[in-house]
């Protein structure tokens, strides 16, 4: 019997332990959770200013229509329009390359979350099984244990009857 309940405990001890870990689990998917979406907010908030970006694009462009109508030489005009068109051409190819990777990570981020909040919700209804068993499985012990005392309680009594008994013959 005392085997059983040091048994008993040892199992309670290492699902307590396991019980713990689930929950230290959850808290660190949760920090992490929490890091993704700052990062994610951080990525929009470049995206804005992305678009503020092409608004000075926008501007420079206005600025170098200006600048052709006030050139001296056609000459000097025309290699300073080609250098702008160049210039813009290749923000516009590093806007859109950059705009493809930051939609690639998010991507990527919102798909690693969702993975996440997946495994945090098979973490707890594991958890919350275990739970359950491990309840069901207290009060099996509690019943069995209670059965004992019943039986010692009535060996006990039937010993003093015995040995009442073996006195009066």
């Amino acid at each position: 019997m005392e085997t059983d309940i040091s048994e008993m405990r040892n199992e309670l001890q290492s699902r307590d332990g396991l019980w713990r870990r689930i929950q230290l689990e959850c808290q660190k998917l949760y920090t992490e959770l929490l890091k993704i979406k700052e990062y994610k907010d951080m990525q929009e908030i470049q995206i804005k200013h992305q678009s503020s970006h092409v608004q000075l694009t926008e501007q420079l462009e206005n600025k170098n229509t200006d600048l052709l109508l006030l050139g001296e030489s056609e000459e000097h005009q025309e290699e300073e329009l080609n250098k702008i068109r160049n210039h813009v051409y290749r923000k516009e190819q590093s806007y859109c390359s950059e705009q493809e990777r930051m939609k690639t990570e998010i991507s990527d981020l919102t798909e690693e979350l969702h993975q996440k909040e997946i495994t945090i919700a098979t973490i707890m209804e594991k958890a919350s099984l275990l739970e359950r068993q491990l309840k069901m499985e207290l009060e099996t012990k509690h019943k069995l244990l209670t059965k004992q005392q019943l039986l010692e309680f009535r060996y006990q009594v039937i010993k003093s009857e015995n040995t009442h008994l073996k006195e009066m013959v």
